[in-house]
């Protein structure tokens, strides 16, 4: 019966042309951007007198009650009915008040453009109120980030870990042959299972259980996982959100991911997750990071994002819930939070995007940790591609010897620009830098040896030579200088300055 009211309602959000370009062109950029901020009142007198899809997005984006005899019209097949047998809405008089969040997402990934309808629960625009601590979130700015990080590779088995309402799963079922999503909520997995079946995905199986409990013994050639990695406090009166709070003290949630995603990859499987760690007593945070890939036989990527200090991330995160700062319950937690940070001596908080792999054989050669605050550059299908090149690129300077190095000829990429700076007057440049249109957006300083060679690779030539002619140009020793800017060309070509 479910299975068939759930057709009924796809039909009618087809037919309805319920999507995201949809919804954004009833109310325009002005009533989107006030949404932003939990505004609901310009958008909503844009479309009060809309037709079906105004009664759609009036109910399940805006979170407002409409007229049943409004809403049966948006949803002819389905009817007042089935919305109320499958839990999307309730009656309240002649009105139908939502239950739930049912707003389309668009996006394009490196398979081209697509668009699904995604559930989730109310939020506190909606609810009026600091939402549940079982609430399943929608598609947020994480999982965006973590979906538009995902390598695409084909493969035949993913994890989804935490799946919350299965978005990263649904993403994974585009290049993989069978996903397994798991949660600790029950009412996550619900929403999860039917967003799988509302877009015709049925490749993903769901199971009940905590991070890795669910596929005891397993391997997956891909393990992607936007867990619950927010620091909170543990303690009486402090809220414990499913979908954000993993239980633990401090950062030890994401530890015990990175450690155990050891034990569940597949040879060659690559493991993507979104973390926080903690910086104790003006320590590097990377520190104990690596303490926490020691011993795993992973390669490693650490990417860190940004560092919020601990006042602020305590902020941040308490009005995520929907708690308003100035108020006793606000105060209450903020103390409590600055509490416990303040036992472990925290001064602030990393977030960012970790990469593991299992070498197929052999010892891991990959230990990159690096500090990319600020933007990104332009990847308009996500990340993904630009991760899982930079994987292979490593490979592949890892594989060659200098020597072979040398024997190779390279290619400046097609999104790379070169800065010069000039102190006024001056002919000689002060400042050179190479910039990437793509990936992470790097910059990469040129010395006066680097930047004649880089601009010399248009693969005609191999390094060696192309050394060799520099080197005679500015009257110093070839195998010296082709010494000098080998580890830089290492680096540039992991990291896509340079092609092969």
């Amino acid at each position: 019966m479910t299975s068939a009211l759930i057709a009924l309602l796809r039909d009618d959000l087809f037919a309805a042309r319920y999507t995201a370009e949809t919804v954004d062109s009833l109310w325009g950029a002005d009533a989107a951007s006030a949404l932003r901020r939990g505004q609901r009142e310009p958008a909503r007198r844009a479309v009060v007198t809309a037709g079906g899809v105004g009664a759609l997005a009036t109910v399940f984006v805006l979170g407002l009650p409409v007229p049943a005899a409004r809403l049966a019209a948006a949803l002819p097949t389905l009817g007042v009915d089935g919305a109320l047998a499958l839990g999307l809405v309730r009656l309240d008089g002649e009105n139908a008040v939502p239950l739930v969040d049912l707003r389309p997402h668009g996006f394009v990934d490196e398979f081209g453009a697509g668009s699904w309808w995604i559930a989730s629960d109310l939020g506190e625009a909606a609810l009026r109120r600091a939402i549940p601590e079982n609430h399943v979130l929608g598609v947020g700015g994480a999982s965006m980030t973590l979906a538009g990080l995902m390598v695409g590779t084909k493969v035949d088995r993913v994890l989804d870990l935490g799946t919350g309402c299965g978005i990263q799963a649904l993403h994974a079922a585009r290049h993989a042959r069978h996903v397994i999503a798991t949660d600790i909520s029950g009412r996550a997995l619900e929403l999860a299972r039917f967003n799988a079946e509302l877009n015709g995905v049925g490749t993903i199986e769901f199971r009940a259980g905590s991070l890795y409990e669910p596929v005891a013994g397993e391997t997956f050639d891909q393990i992607v996982s936007n867990p619950p990695f927010v620091i909170t406090p543990r303690g009486e009166g402090v809220p414990s959100y499913e979908y954000r709070d993993g239980g633990l003290v401090g950062d030890a949630l994401v530890a015990s991911v990175i450690s155990d995603a050891a034990t569940h990859l597949a040879p060659g499987g690559v493991a993507q997750l979104l973390g926080n760690w903690e910086y104790r007593d003006g320590t590097d945070a990377f520190d104990r990071v690596a303490a926490w890939l020691d011993g795993t036989g992973l390669d490693a990527w650490i990417v860190e994002r940004e560092v919020q200090d601990a006042a602020l991330y305590a902020e941040t995160w308490i009005r995520d819930g929907g708690i308003l700062p100035r108020t006793d319950e606000f105060d209450a937690l903020y103390a409590a939070w600055l509490d416990d940070f303040a036992a472990r001596g925290v001064t602030g908080i990393g977030f960012g995007y970790v990469t593991l792999r299992r070498p197929v054989s052999g010892a891991p050669t990959l230990r990159r940790m690096e500090r990319l605050h600020g933007g990104l550059g332009n990847n308009p299908a996500g990340l993904g591609v630009h991760v899982a090149s930079t994987l292979a690129a490593h490979d592949l300077q890892a594989s060659l010897s200098d020597t072979e190095l040398a024997r190779t000829a390279f290619v400046v990429a097609g999104d790379v620009t070169e800065e010069r700076h000039y102190w006024p007057g001056d002919e000689d440049p002060t400042v050179m830098d190479l910039r990437q249109g793509a990936g992470f957006g790097r910059t990469f300083p040129l010395g006066t040896a680097l930047a004649p060679v880089v601009g010399a690779c248009d693969g005609e030539l191999p390094l060696g030579a192309i050394c060799s002619a520099v080197a005679q140009l500015l009257e110093v020793d070839g195998d010296e200088l082709l010494a000098e800017v080998l580890p830089s060309v290492r680096e540039l070509l992991t990291t896509g300055f340079l092609g092969a």
